[in-house]
């Protein structure tokens, strides 16, 4: 899938740029033709793309350098991390340059009374991750291609993940940002303050920004205490109402203390255990809708009898049918492997549908209701309905596949349908048709429409101020800002 007319006016490097970007990175900072394609289809195949030039510097000043050249001659520029992302946002689609920041691996800094860790983009999160922990920290930021994903793209996108409920996106963990603007200057925004009241706060125009307005080269990230207790509950319930009832039963009997909260639907486990090797089912019984849930605490002793407290109270209150606490590591982690197999398993059940939307966590219920009542209108007992998500932050995972033993059916007939009826149903409820994934190419004419005249015309305005050659990663989140593409939206 491309899109239409978003490289407009834009022009390819000519042999002397190509020279002068090559003098910039060396022949090691160049990605042959041969080794493309890795870097021109996300992981899905829903998108390849094409590229004048993969070029991966590994610093800073090599990135200002690329982006001095590509302005003074209007080549556009699409900034890659780990290329984990869904929504097409970092497949160049042209005569633009992909600049990869694989290269920019370095831990900077770990300060650990400051909590406080400065690294490159190009650093995966699991190397953040490992990086924090070296130190007696925690850095909580979590998510299922965290081994792969890089920090710079997690920060464009502003992740989100399985520890939002106690930790927040990726936007309330940085502190500092530096950045590479569209015009080569550099934003050098590496603070490690908590408090700065200065004026507007500029690093978030480039957290969810998606590398349209600049190209992130390094962050200062919130670090925290390592938990001394963790406790990991997988349990089965009779509806999404009883979840919601749940996780405010769970929070005021622990103080709080819940760091993760996920809704699984039955779907999922049957298709998980059915795809994934070395899964099963955590309960004996089954169950119509389960809930993973973690609770962490700084001080050991007390917080299993609190959990334990709770999940009693609520089995007598009726929230929960049956539930099992993780008894070790390896217990604790084939939960959430179920988990985090979701989407691989929906692999195999054919080509779907899948959209990522979130709305109050107490309307959860009632837009599940309303969803599935319109999907079996548009199309019967022809599909599988498979929920999950981060229930703690209000972030539905709603994806369609084809019926059991329909898998080669191909659901693209009635995937704009579905899609729009969905987005009508969010919209209803007044959430949001992109929760954690971004907008992309996937979703950008969707908001083109769905979003107030006001926001798009401040979002153009930022654009239009900070990159007005419009060279920074083109056709993604909004289209051109030439006048020609305006008319379109």
């Amino acid at each position: 899938m491309t899109s239409r007319r978003q490289n407009i006016g834009f022009l390819p490097p000519d042999a002397d740029a190509v020279d002068a970007l090559t003098n910039v990175v060396g022949a090691k900072g160049i990605i042959a033709s041969a080794d493309a394609a890795a870097y021109l289809s996300e992981w899905r195949n829903r998108w390849t793309g094409e590229s004048a030039l993969i070029i991966a510097p590994k610093s800073l000043r090599e990135t200002q350098a690329i982006v001095e050249i590509c302005a003074e001659r209007k080549i556009a520029v699409t900034p890659q991390g780990g290329n984990t992302g869904l929504v097409g946002g970092q497949i160049p689609f042209g005569p633009e340059i992909l600049l990869t920041t694989k290269r920019m691996r370095q831990i900077r800094e770990i300060e650990p009374l400051n909590n406080t860790m400065t690294v490159d983009a190009g650093v995966t999160l699991t190397e953040a991750q490992e990086a924090a922990a070296s130190a007696d920290r925690l850095f909580p930021l979590s998510i299922g291609s965290e081994g792969t994903c890089q920090i710079g793209g997690v920060i464009s996108t502003n992740a989100g993940g399985v520890n939002v409920l106690r930790y927040g996106n990726t936007r309330d963990l940085v502190l500092g940002l530096e950045a590479v603007m569209p015009d080569g200057s550099i934003f050098n925004g590496l603070k490690r303050l908590r408090k700065d009241n200065t004026g507007y706060d500029l690093k978030h125009l480039l957290i969810g920004g998606e590398g349209t307005l600049g190209i992130v080269t390094g962050a200062v990230l919130k670090l925290f205490p390592v938990p001394s207790e963790k406790i990991t509950v997988f349990a089965g319930l009779t509806d999404p109402t009883a979840a919601v009832k749940l996780l405010s039963h769970a929070q005021q009997a622990t103080g709080g203390a819940a760091t993760s909260y996920e809704l699984i639907a039955r779907e999922c486990v049957d298709l998980v255990t059915a795809h994934i090797a070395n899964t099963r089912d955590p309960l004996a019984a089954i169950h119509p809708w389960y809930v993973l849930m973690e609770f962490s605490a700084g001080m050991a002793g007390s917080l299993r009898d609190h959990v334990e407290t709770a999940l009693g109270s609520a089995l007598e209150a009726g929230l929960i049918t049956d539930a099992t606490i993780g008894e070790n590591a390896s217990q604790c982690a084939m939960f959430w492997h179920l988990r985090h197999s979701i989407s691989e398993a929906m692999n195999h059940a054919g080509t779907g549908i899948r959209l990522d939307v979130s709305v109050a966590t107490s309307d959860i219920p009632a837009f599940l209701t309303k969803a599935d009542a319109t999907v079996r209108q548009i199309a019967g007992d022809s599909v599988r309905i498979v929920s999950f998500g981060h229930m703690g932050d209000g972030n539905v995972h709603y994806d369609i596949v084809p019926a059991k033993g329909d898998e080669k059916t191909a659901l693209d007939p009635l995937r704009a349908t579905i899609q729009e009826a969905i987005y009508d149903i969010i919209q209803s409820f007044g959430g949001s048709i992109s929760a954690e994934h971004g907008v992309g190419l996937h979703k950008r004419d969707a908001i083109a429409h769905r979003k107030s005249a006001t926001e798009l015309a401040m979002m153009r305005a930022i654009k239009s101020a900070l990159d007005p050659q419009g060279i920074m990663n083109p056709g993604k989140m909004l289209s051109s800002i030439s006048n020609d593409e305006k008319k379109e939206l």
